[in-house]
């Protein structure tokens, strides 16, 4: 069944944690938080404090996704704040054995995400390493970008790829997700999908969490 992971980068931070527990009640399987340090992408958000804040607002597992630059500095303190799992960017992350097998040694799971214009083989030396595949769907950086149609193409890559090492790693998809294109991204073999704008953008957060929670599990 596909898990759903609301991201909380178009969330009300003013009224965070009612705006978490009505996704969470309405069905939301993990919490996701993007991370930006300006640098990697062109934004800055938050870090391991507010990762804390999100767990001591939920018992979903909470998603980490690191687009900074140097991930390997960080990996700690966000575990120690709380995140469940820590994915890290193939773009910047040079060692990335090494980074994978750190997230693993601190207790959580690891991922790895790649950009758009990334080719998914780039990964086929580490993915059965890893227990999560990111597909950024958008260039990272902002929330509320239009789903790249070129993702669909990655994600049946990527669903080959683990056929191919006999791999169990989750595909997750992060960007432009909605009611819209929900059912094809599943049908290409999503495991996880990221929403942001369309489920806290919503006139109704609760309703918009059970619309998509039942379009991508809907036996």
């Amino acid at each position: 069944m596909a898990l759903l992971a609301p991201s909380i980068l178009a969330a009300d931070f003013s009224n965070l944690s009612q705006q978490i527990r009505l996704v969470e009640l309405a069905g939301a399987d993990w919490i996701h938080c993007d991370i930006m340090d300006g640098h990697f992408v062109p934004n800055i958000t938050f870090g391991p404090v507010l990762v804390n804040s999100v767990k001591r607002c939920t018992k979903l597992p909470i998603d980490v996704h690191l687009m900074i630059e140097n991930p390997e500095n960080y990996l700690e303190s966000f575990i120690i704040a709380g995140a469940n799992y820590i994915t890290v960017h193939q773009e910047t992350a040079i060692h990335l054995n090494r980074i994978i097998a750190r997230i693993k040694e601190l207790g959580a799971k690891a991922g790895i995400a790649i950009n758009p214009s990334t080719p998914i083989c780039f990964l086929k030396d580490i993915a059965e390493y890893v227990d999560l595949i990111l597909i950024m769907s958008v260039n990272p950086g902002f929330g509320g970008q239009i789903f790249v149609p070129n993702s669909i193409k990655k994600i049946k890559e990527t669903v080959k790829l683990r056929g191919n090492l006999s791999a169990n790693f989750l595909i997750e998809v992060d960007g432009g997700i909605d009611n819209h294109n929900a059912l094809s991204i599943l049908e290409a073999g999503c495991d996880v999908f990221v929403a942001g704008t369309s489920i806290f953008n919503a006139d109704n957060i609760s309703a918009a969490t059970t619309e998509l929670r039942n379009l991508i599990s809907p036996f």
